[in-house]
Order: C-alpha cells, then sequence, then structure tokens
C-alpha cells in the first residue's frame, strides 16, 4: 500500500512541481509559438533535448517510488535515502532535467524569453537546495546523506558510476 500512495503522490507533485516550471509557464510565456529564424537542426535539437531531459526526469520521480517508497515532495519525504539510478551520477537529476526541458524549448521554439526565465529557475532551485533541501536531507538521513553528498557532485554530473557511499550498487534496478 505505501507504494501506491508514494506513486499517487509522486504523480500529484509531478504535475504540480516540473507541470508548472517546465510546462505551464513555458506555455504561457510562448503561447507554444515557433519564433525566431532558427536552422532546423537547431530546432531538431531542442526537440531532443527537451524529449530526453523529459524521459530522465520521469526516471527520477520512478527513483522515489521504486527506491525509497516516498516521493520527491516535501511533506511526504522517502522513508530511505534515494542513491540508485541517475542519483549515482548526481545529486540533482530532476533540477537538472527541468532546466534542460526549459532550455530544450527555447531551442525547439526559437523563444529566446525561455532563457532567462531558465536562469531565474536555475537561480530558485540552486538557493532552496543550498538553503533548505541539504539541511533538511542532512537532518533526515544523517551520515549517510553526509557521505552521498561527499562523494556525488550536486550539479555537474560524473560520467561513471561509483558504487554509492552507502556501501551499494543501484545499477541493477
Amino acid at each position: 500500500m505505501r507504494k501506491v500512495s508514494a506513486a499517487s503522490g509522486t504523480a500529484l507533485f509531478f504535475a504540480a512541481a516540473p507541470g508548472v516550471v517546465a510546462g505551464a509557464v513555458p506555455w504561457v510565456l510562448t503561447d507554444w509559438r515557433l519564433a525566431g529564424n532558427l536552422p532546423a537542426g537547431l530546432r531538431a535539437v531542442g526537440g531532443a533535448l527537451t524529449f530526453v531531459a523529459a524521459v530522465l526526469l520521469i526516471h527520477s520521480f520512478a527513483r522515489f517510488v521504486i527506491e525509497g517508497s516516498g516521493t520527491p515532495a516535501p511533506p511526504a519525504p522517502t522513508e530511505r535515502l534515494v542513491v540508485g539510478g541517475l542519483y549515482r551520477y548526481v545529486r540533482n537529476p530532476m533540477y537538472l532535467a527541468v532546466l534542460s526541458a526549459i532550455l530544450g524549448q527555447a531551442l525547439l521554439l526559437g523563444q529566446a524569453i525561455l532563457v532567462p526565465y531558465a536562469v531565474v529557475v536555475l537561480a530558485a532551485v540552486v538557493s532552496f537546495v543550498r538553503w533548505y533541501e541539504e539541511p533538511t536531507l542532512s537532518e533526515r538521513y544523517g551520515p549517510a546523506y553526509d557521505s552521498y553528498r561527499a562523494s556525488v557532485p550536486g550539479w555537474f554530473p560524473r560520467l561513471s558510476s561509483q558504487a554509492t557511499p552507502l556501501g551499494h550498487d543501484h545499477g541493477s534496478r
């Protein structure tokens, strides 16, 4: 039953957070209109980036249900620290995926307004991570999070997968 409620809560949070930040706000800013005189190749790169970002975002959200038995929403956190999947490479794959989706849409649509919007989103998420999320996770998960934080980069993914600081390689999940 915990997985069902975790999946439901995660789906709702997905719609409320990245659905708004990477979906509704870009739509309001651009009306999804193609603008500019960008080459088709750049638009294709933007479309691919947006698609890959969406897949990675869904994967990251799913880890919270599968591995953590909880949600990424602060009011309904995971029972266990999530360190598998993309979290083996970078601590903030959700935020990076959202930012990539916004920048992908900027290229796809040729809408320059999305670039400063992405900068605002970046400033907001970096501040949120630094001043709320990291202290909260450190308090909730203690030495496990501190070790994870020391061994996995926050914003620039490492290229190789390593065993997590908890001594488990979650690559097979």
